[in-house]
């Protein structure tokens, strides 16, 4: 098995591409410049430079030899988005970029190509009782969830004519060593004991996965032959409320979490008043994950725990 990562240097690219390496598969990590991988324990894949991929670029050096691609590279979320038509952007790279190389893949012949999409594609929060599932209706808001799910459906057709097989999953919040943006700032906060009005918050249940929990699931996608054509959800698969989420990071970091209760209508009415709903939501709102599929089809279990993926990721921040 030769493997082809791309977004190699990203979050989640340098995990993976350490873990194959460990696993003593041959692989190749595409970034946009040399050297600009930053791969766990000093291992080094061999990098191929493909600088900002978009629907010209020519996939088919890269793809000399390669069986299996795991396609990582992406427009993510933007804070302070600039484009006049943010949906436009977001297809650009997402949808026309990554159709551009599995048709490329496919024509040399690829045995495999698994895609990390995002649980945005089935929406952006769970009433309680009813957790997303692989079978649900997409139901995506966002621009970038929009770009997910359309590049999940052309994939699927490029699956049906020409024979190479597609693995989708679909993850919500990772978080693991070298983790960034909002968790970042969440353990930030922690580790200098500012006083957080989220105490009260015990009632909502968010779905996140590890870091690890997601390469580990990546990498029996990769060869599992129940995988082929199948769309996966994954999570730790231990729910946590807000509040339980500030404690069991504050114990991974070795503080204490100074939480005070606010009623959750008082936070909702101030959110409001500062435009800030989505933030609201984010702190407030459940996102459950049900991967029973997951779990059955492939014979998997996340092999971390919640604590444990805290405790990795609160020593990575150090």
């Amino acid at each position: 098995m030769t493997v082809l990562v791309t977004g190699a240097s990203g979050f989640v690219g340098a995990a993976l591409c350490s873990s194959l390496q460990y696993s003593n598969l041959c692989v190749l990590g595409a970034v946009r410049k040399l050297n600009q991988a930053k791969l766990h324990h000093k291992i080094k894949c061999k990098e191929i430079a493909i600088g900002d991929i978009s629907i010209e670029t020519n996939w088919h050096e890269s793809l000399r030899d390669v069986t299996h691609v795991v396609h990582l590279a992406a427009r993510v979320h933007v804070m302070h988005e600039k484009s006049a038509d943010p949906l436009e952007e977001f297809r650009r790279i997402n949808v026309d970029a990554t159709v551009n190389l599995a048709k490329q893949a496919a024509s040399v012949g690829v045995k495999r190509f698994v895609y990390l999409s995002s649980i945005k594609v089935n929406g952006e929060f769970t009433e309680d009782g009813w957790p997303f599932t692989a079978g649900d209706v997409p139901a995506p808001v966002d621009p970038y969830g929009i770009s997910k799910f359309e590049a999940e459906a052309a994939l699927r057709q490029i699956a049906i004519e020409t024979g190479m097989e597609v693995v989708i999953i679909r993850p919500p919040l990772v978080y693991g060593p070298g983790v960034k943006a909002n968790f970042d700032s969440m353990m930030r906060w922690l580790r200098r004991g500012l006083p957080l009005p989220l105490g009260a918050l015990t009632h909502n249940k968010r779905s996140m996965v590890a870091l690890g929990n997601l390469v580990d699931l990546i990498t029996v996608c990769l060869s599992h032959p129940a995988a082929a054509n199948q769309t996966f959800l994954v999570s730790d698969a231990e729910d946590l409320s807000t509040t339980d989420l500030l404690q069991k990071t504050a114990t991974a970091l070795g503080v204490h979490a100074r939480l005070f209760a606010v009623p959750p209508a008082l936070l909702k009415l101030v959110a409001k008043l500062l435009g800030k709903k989505a933030v609201y939501q984010r702190l407030c709102g459940s996102l459950q994950i049900d991967m029973t599929k997951t779990q059955q089809l492939l014979n998997w279990k996340p092999p971390l725990s919640v604590q444990e993926g805290l405790s990795l990721a609160a020593r990575g921040d150090q």
